[in-house]
């Protein structure tokens, strides 16, 4: 099951999810519906007689109807260490709030959004360098893993949950294209965090004399400089310390590095950024 094929591109042409597009390559029959509000729907998921429902950022929540489908119940893989991140972003949140770790768990699946008992939980360091894509990208192969393993233990009788304590829960909203805009008002750890939680996507967003640019990497620098304002090395100022720009794109531009771009685009006497 996943979700139905989504516009894309410049073309928006209808493109299949990931899981769609492995599961048609293994020619494994591959169920789409919109929403999980239809009797039939649900009725052709408990046809199957599933021994569990494996869901993975799937984007719907489960009808109570489903989640007692299978034999061992549904089972949620989730980018966290729950109940920190529940929600729709774990990853980006995490690496937002300068958190040193994170994390997969695998959950059995209740009513709630990310609230069900938990069945095994692994973390993992949060490095400078990671950004959503690369945290991503580890947090699914050791998510894949972890499920095999979980499955391999329900059927041996191994495994066992753990009800998630009430204290430490947060909610990872999902990202909004509007939280991208960078404020230069803010400390600059706070921005250098933000370009990394919104690359690959949707990018880290600021303008120069009203020209959008997506900012794709930068480091903090200790320098004392105004909010907004550039240096020549494309430093900007900050709430606190400052942010030197290493990576960035023009609007329908490639992307580059900052000196590359200032070959191209040298700055003007005064110029800010916004």
């Amino acid at each position: 099951m996943a979700q139905p094929d989504r516009p894309s591109g410049r073309g928006l042409h209808p493109i299949p999810s990931p899981v769609k597009r492995l599961a048609v390559a293994h020619g494994v029959p591959v169920f789409q519906p919109p929403a999980l509000k239809h009797a039939s729907d649900i009725d052709r998921v408990r046809s199957l007689q599933p021994d569990a429902l494996v869901v993975a950022a799937y984007g719907l929540l489960l009808p109570p109807a489903l989640l007692e489908a299978g034999r061992y119940g549904a089972l949620n893989v989730h980018a966290s260490l729950l109940p920190r991140w529940r929600g729709a972003a774990p990853v980006q949140r995490a690496i937002l709030a300068g958190d040193a770790a994170t994390g997969v768990s695998i959950m059995q699946m209740d009513a709630g959004l990310d609230t069900g008992p938990v069945l095994r939980q692994v973390a993992i360091a949060i490095t400078d360098d990671d950004d959503a894509g690369t945290l991503g990208g580890r947090l699914a192969d050791l998510g894949a893993g972890l499920m095999a393993d979980v499955l391999a233990d329900l059927a041996a009788g191994r495994a066992h949950a753990q009800a998630q304590p009430d204290a430490g829960a947060t909610y990872a909203r999902k990202v909004d294209k509007r939280e991208a805009r960078l404020d230069w008002t803010r400390p600059a750890r706070e921005l250098a965090r933000a370009v990394r939680a919104f690359r690959p996507a949707p990018g880290a967003v600021a303008a120069l004399d009203g020209e959008p640019l997506k900012i794709w990497r930068a480091r903090v620098v200790e320098r004392s400089m105004a909010p907004g304002e550039l240096a020549p090395d494309f430093t900007v100022g900050c709430g606190e310390h400052a942010l030197q720009i290493l990576e960035l794109q023009r609007a329908g531009g490639k992307r580059l590095p900052a000196a590359d771009f200032l070959r191209g685009y040298p700055l003007r006497p005064g110029a800010r950024l916004t």
